[in-house]
C-alpha cells in the first residue's frame, strides 16, 4: 500500500505522524520499552496534544529481534500465529544517556535517545539494517472518517467540538532500508519474478491461479541477500511481520531504497532475523514458525491422480495402476480427485456410489498391489451435502453478523465454510475423515482454504474475520493433520495442501496449485516454488504437465524430468488423463527412467530431507542459498539445487536447448545423451546444450555424496 506521492509529497487522503525522537527509555522483563514521541519534546508544553509510539524490544530466539509498535492500546482480534521461541535467550540490555540497546547473540538494535530518531540493527558490528527519520508511521485513512487535531489554539474551542467523529481507518507502518545491490526474496509462494525488487505484494491468500500476483500460500516473510567481495562476506538477514491480518509489501517501490510493510490497526510487530548464510537465515525462520515435520518415504515417490472432470471409476482407476505396473513404472500413491464423491454433494465424505460399488474392497485392493491412498476434500460444505442440515443446526459454520450462515454459490451451489474456530466443528469434521481413514484411506489432498469470507464475516472464536482468512488454511489442515496422526502415527502422516500461512510447515506436503500447460507456466511454477521454499517451508509439489488444457506430448515429457526432480512428484490434470501412454510411447519411456532414477535416489534425498528438516531448509533450493559466495548465482531462477549435492536445470522447450550456470568446480552428470561428456569442469560458467526427452542438464557437485539404491521397486521401500 502506498502513502505517498513521490519522494517528499503524501497522498492528501492520509494524515501521517512519524516518531521524530526516543524520550523514554527502560527496562521491561522481556526486553526494553522505548516512547518516541510525533514531534521534537523542547519544552514541557511540547508533550500537549501530541501522540507516540510504544516500542518493545524482545528476542524469541539467538539472533532474532522482535520489535512491536504500539500507537493505542486498542483491542486486537487478530488470531495469533504459535511461534516457537527458546528458553532463557541470553539478551543485554543497556540504557545510556544517549542511547540504549538490546543484544541477542551477534544482533544489536540500537535505539538513540532525545535525538534525531533512528533505529537501527548491526550483526557481528556491522549494520546491516536501519529505520530512518520519518520511516514508522502512524497513518489515519481521511477518506473513512475524521480526527480531532489537539492544537494549543484549538483547545480553547472545545465546546464545538462534535461528538460524532467516526475513528479513521488507521494503519501502522515500518520502512528499513536495502543497501546497494541488496536482492529481495521470499514472500510465500509468488509466481511473479523471483527477486521482489520493485514488486508491490499484499500478503493475503486468494485463489489466483498460478498466472497472476496473487498467490494461495502468503508469508509475511522477506529474505535480503547481498553477496560478498573476495575478502568479506555478505550481508544476509530476513524480516518476518507477525500479523495474520493482511500485510502490504513495498518491495523498493515506493521508496527505492526501502522495504515498506504496513497493516491496518493500531500496532505492528516484525522480527529480524540475521545469520551467516541465506540457509542460516531461512532456518530461523523455520523454527521461529514452529519448525518442518519429516513425511514418510513412501510420499517421495511418483503420485497418479484421476485428473478432475475426467470420468472415472473403479474400473478406470484400476486400469491405470496395472497399466503403469504392466509398463514397469513403479506407482507409490493413487489419488482420487473430486468426483470420487456426488457431484454438487462437495464435500459430504461418502463414496459415490454409482462409480464405486465396493469402495472399501476398492481399496483393500488397491493396497494389495503396494500402494497408498489419497482422496481429495475441501473445507466447503454444499448444501445439497446431507451434511449441510447438521453443521448448520449445530453452529457448525462461519456466520454473517446477524447470525444466518455465510453462503456463496462460487464452487459448490448454496456452500458453507466449515468454522474450523469452533472446538466441535473440529471434532465434527474430523470424525468424518476418520471414518474413511478406517475404510483404507492413508492421506488427504486438502485442497481449498483461500476464498474465506472477510465482509460481514463472524467467526466462533470472534476473530477479526481479516486475521482469521489466512490463518483458516492453518486450522484447517492442522485438524486434518491431527486425525492423520492419531488413526496412522505421526511416522506415517501427510498431507497434500494448496493453501498455506505461517507454521503450516509443519503439515507438509504443499503443491503449488492450478497452473497451465505451457512451458511459461513451467517456468513461473519453479519460480513461485522457490519464492515459497525461501518462506521457511521445506518441500514443495506441483502438477507435472500443468492442471488447465490438455498437455502436447513435449511438454509433457520435459515437465516429467522436472516433476520427477522435485521434492515430491504428482501427476495431474483438470480435462485430462495424465498417464504417459496417452501421450506416446516416449513418454512412457521417460516417466519409466525418471521415476526409476528418483526411487534409486532415495538413501540420498531422505537424508537431504531429514537434514533439512533438523536445519529448517528447502530440499529444494535456489542456487545463491547453496552457494552465496558466488555472485552470478543471485539471479538464477531456472535452475535449482536437490539437496546440497544435485543441481537441475529444467528444459523449458520442445527443441530441447538448455541454458544453465555451474558454480565453480567439477560437475559429474547424471544422465546424458550419446557423445556428451561425462563431467564437465567450470570457473563458474554459463553452458548452452541441446538435450533428447531422456536427458537434461543433471550434475552432482564434486565433493558431495550422492548415494543411490538400484534394488529399491519403490519409494516406500526404502528404509
Amino acid at each position: 500500500m502506498k502513502f505517498t506521492d513521490g519522494y517528499w509529497m503524501k497522498q492528501e487522503r492520509y494524515r501521517i505522524e512519524n516518531p521524530k525522537e526516543i524520550y523514554e527509555v527502560r527496562r521491561i522483563a522481556e526486553g526494553l520499552e522505548a516512547f518516541a514521541s510525533y514531534k521534537r519534546i523542547e519544552t514541557r508544553g511540547d508533550t500537549l496534544n501530541v501522540g507516540n509510539t510504544k516500542i518493545e524490544a524482545f528476542s524469541p530466539m539467538k539472533d532474532v529481534i522482535g520489535l512491536r509498535l504500539t500507537h493505542f492500546e486498542a483491542e486486537d482480534s487478530n488470531p495469533c500465529y504459535e511461534l516457537h521461541t527458546e528458553k532463557d535467550i541470553p539478551i543485554l540490555v543497556t540504557i545510556h544517556e544517549a542511547e540504549a540497546s538490546l543484544s541477542s547473540g551477534d544482533l544489536t538494535l540500537k535505539l538513540p535517545i532525545s535525538s534525531k530518531f533512528r533505529l537501527s540493527f548491526g550483526y557481528k558490528g556491522q549494520e546491516i539494517i536501519a529505520s530512518e527519520l520519518n520511516a514508522q508511521a502512524s497513518i489515519d485513512d481521511l477518506t473513512t472518517g475524521s480526527f480531532l487535531m489537539m492544537s494549543s489554539e484549538s483547545v480553547m474551542g472545545m465546546q464545538n467540538f462534535s461528538a460524532n467523529l467516526v475513528r479513521p481507518k488507521h494503519y501502522m507502518r515500518e520502512m528499513l532500508n536495502i543497501d546497494m545491490d541488496t536482492k529481495i526474496y521470499g514472500t510465500g509462494e509468488r509466481f511473479t519474478p523471483f527477486i521482489k525488487n520493485g514488486q508491490s505484494i499484499d500478503s493475503i491468500n486468494k485463489d489466483g491461479g498460478t498466472g497472476s500476483e496473487q498467490s494461495y500460500k502468503n508469508i509475511p516473510f522477506y529474505l535480503a541477500a547481498k553477496p560478498g567481495f573476495a575478502d568479506s562476506a555478505g550481508i544476509y538477514y530476513g524480516v518476518f511481520v507477525n500479523e495474520s491480518q493482511p500485510v502490504s509489501f513495498e518491495m523498493a517501490s515506493e521508496n527505492v531504497d526501502c522495504v515498506q510493510f504496513s497493516t491496518e490497526g493500531e500496532s505492528l510487530e516484525y522480527y529480524v532475523i540475521t545469520g551467516d548464510s541465506p540457509k542460516s537465515v531461512v532456518g530461523k525462520l523455520n523454527k521461529l514458525m514452529g519448525g518442518g515435520t519429516l513425511p514418510p518415504a513412501w510420499t517421495f515417490g511418483l503420485w497418479l491422480s484421476t485428473s478432475f472432470t475426467t470420468d472415472y471409476s473403479e474400473k478406470t482407476v484400476m486400469s491405470f495402476i496395472d497399466g503403469m505396473a504392466e509398463r514397469d513404472i513403479p506407482l507409490d500413491v493413487f489419488h482420487f480427485d473430486c468426483f470420487w464423491m456426488k457431484e454438487f454433494e462437495w464435500s459430504n465424505f461418502t463414496w459415490d456410489s454409482e462409480s464405486f460399488s465396493d469402495p472399501e474392497g476398492m481399496l483393500q485392493r488397491i493396497h494389495s498391489k503396494g500402494l497408498k491412498i489419497c482422496v481429495w476434500i475441501n473445507p466447503y460444505i454444499a448444501q445439497k451435502s446431507p451434511l449441510f442440515a447438521e453443521g448448520k443446526a449445530r453452529g457448525y459454520f462461519v456466520k454473517h453478523r446477524d447470525g444466518s450462515v455465510w453462503q456463496t454459490d462460487l464452487w459448490q451451489a448454496g456452500m458453507a465454510y466449515v468454522d474450523f474456530t469452533n472446538p466441535a466443528a473440529v471434532t465434527w469434521y474430523q470424525e468424518k475423515l476418520r471414518v474413511l481413514l478406517q475404510m483404507g484411506v492413508d492421506c488427504f489432498k486438502t485442497d481449498f482454504g483461500e476464498r474465506i469470507p472477510v465482509q460481514d464475516a463472524q467467526f466462533f472464536d470472534g476473530s477479526n474475520p481479516k486475521g482469521a482468512h489466512n490463518f483458516y488454511t492453518y486450522l484447517y489442515n492442522q485438524a486434518v493433520y491431527d486425525v492423520l496422526k492419531t488413526e496412522k502415527g505421526t511416522e506415517e502422516a501427510v498431507v497434500f495442501a494448496r493453501s498455506a500461512t505461517v507454521g503450516s510447515q509443519k503439515f507438509p506436503v504443499h503443491w503449488g496449485g492450478d497452473n497451465v500447460s505451457s512451458y511459461q507456466s513451467m517456468a513461473d511454477t519453479l519460480r513461485g516454488g522457490l519464492s515459497f521454499l525461501t518462506s521457511g517451508f521445506n518441500f514443495w509439489s506441483h502438477d507435472i504437465g500443468g492442471f488447465e488444457e490438455e498437455t502436447p506430448a513435449d511438454l509433457y515429457k520435459r515437465w516429467t524430468q522436472f516433476g520427477l526432480l522435485s521434492s515430491h512428484s504428482r501427476y495431474h490434470g483438470n480435462i485430462q488423463y495424465r498417464v504417459p501412454w496417452n501421450f506416446d510411447d516416449e513418454a512412457v519411456e521417460v516417466t519409466r527412467k525418471f521415476t526409476k532414477l528418483k526411487i534409486s535416489l532415495m538413501p540420498y534425498l531422505y537424508k537431504q530431507a531429514r537434514q533439512s528438516v533438523e536445519a529448517g531448509i528447502p530440499l529444494m533450493r535456489p542456487m545463491f542459498m547453496e552457494f552465496p559466495n558466488d555472485p552470478n548465482t543471485f539471479n538464477l531462477d531456472l535452475q535449482y539445487m536437490l539437496g546440497e549435492s544435485i543441481l537441475v536445470a529444467p528444459v523449458f522447450n520442445k527443441a530441447g536447448r538448455a541454458r544453465f550456470y555451474l558454480p565453480a568446480g567439477k560437475w559429474t552428470r547424471l544422465v546424458r545423451d550419446e557423445g556428451m561428456t561425462e563431467s564437465i569442469v567450470s570457473r563458474g560458467e554459463w553452458f548452452e546444450e541441446k538435450h533428447s526427452f531422456l536427458s537434461l542438464p543433471l550434475f552432482k557437485r564434486e565433493g558431495y555424496e550422492v548415494k543411490q539404491d538400484f534394488t529399491l521397486k519403490r519409494a516406500g521401500d526404502y528404509k
